[in-house]
């Protein structure tokens, strides 16, 4: 009997268990599921580095269950920042993989203005490129082996002084820069050098880059303040070197009439070497050794 009765009362708080569950539980959970929120979807394709723009999201009413907590949902949040993972159409958001600034190894790519380029150049062998030891800010000379088929080693004048703003593995990785932080990264080599260049400079880059030959040799490490100098005192360089043809052939019907007039040869001016003499002792004179 015993048994019997404590049957029963099993059998009771069973069928109340299942009605709490069939009318409380199972209609809360339908409705949490039902909810509908706004997130930001990706429309376009973004890759990472990306400005997110407003052409590649749009806002849309989905499911509000199991959703990731740092889903975005307004699209000012993501609009104008940049994108630290390739994203697809049909993607979320997600706050952790989007970034106020580019990712690192497109971080020097969005600091040109026009006035200047980003060029590569192949790292033939591992001396070519300071084996290894250079990094991004530092100012180096290019050195052309047999330049122009004359049979002698310079340094161009227009790269004497050229900024370093990225070296690259060949897994496209940037090495030395502090892009990579894993294991890896110590492990491989250089393969390009990535300069920042006028586009008269990158003409001649592509020559010697055509030709297999040139070598790279550090000239400054230091601040940015010093740095700045050694650019400086290049730019005044190429401004001697690719003067408008206009000022040149106003400056030599001045200095033709001015023969004319005094009966003596006209004066040739400062040489390329006198440029870039006063221009290291500039640097030298203000601490930029």
């Amino acid at each position: 009997m015993q048994i019997f009765k404590n049957r029963i009362v099993i059998g009771v708080a069973c069928i109340i268990l299942s009605l709490t569950i069939c009318f409380a539980v199972i209609p809360l959970f339908n409705k949490s599921i039902s909810e509908k929120t706004q997130i930001v979807r990706v429309v376009r394709e973004i890759k990472k580095g990306d400005e997110i723009t407003a052409a590649q999201v749009k806002v849309v009413e989905v499911g509000g269950y199991n959703l990731p907590e740092d889903v975005v949902r307004n699209p000012e949040t993501a609009i104008g920042r940049y994108a630290s993972a390739d994203f697809v159409p049909g993607d979320y958001i997600i706050a952790s993989k989007i970034a106020d600034e580019p990712a690192a190894e497109n971080a020097y790519l969005y600091s040109l203005n026009g006035e200047k380029q980003a060029m590569s150049v192949t790292v033939k062998a591992f001396a070519n490129g300071l084996s290894g030891k250079l990094q991004s800010g530092d100012i180096v000379s290019v050195i052309a082996p047999d330049y122009k088929k004359q049979g002698v080693t310079v340094i161009p004048p227009e790269l004497q002084y050229v900024e370093v703003i990225a070296v690259t593995a060949n897994s496209g990785y940037d090495a030395n820069t502090g892009e990579r932080e894993d294991g890896d990264s110590e492990r491989e080599l250089p393969t390009t050098v990535t300069l920042l260049v006028a586009p008269e400079q990158s003409r001649i880059l592509a020559e010697l880059e055509a030709e297999g030959r040139l070598h790279l040799s550090l000239v400054y490490r230091g601040d940015a303040e010093n740095t700045a100098k050694f650019i400086t005192a290049q730019d005044a360089v190429l401004e001697e070197l690719y003067a408008p043809a206009e000022e040149d052939e106003e400056k030599s019907a001045e200095d033709t009439q001015e023969t004319g007039e005094r009966g003596d040869s006209p004066e040739n001016g400062q040489s390329m070497e006198d440029v870039i003499q006063q221009a290291e002792e500039a640097l030298s004179g203000s601490g930029g050794e």
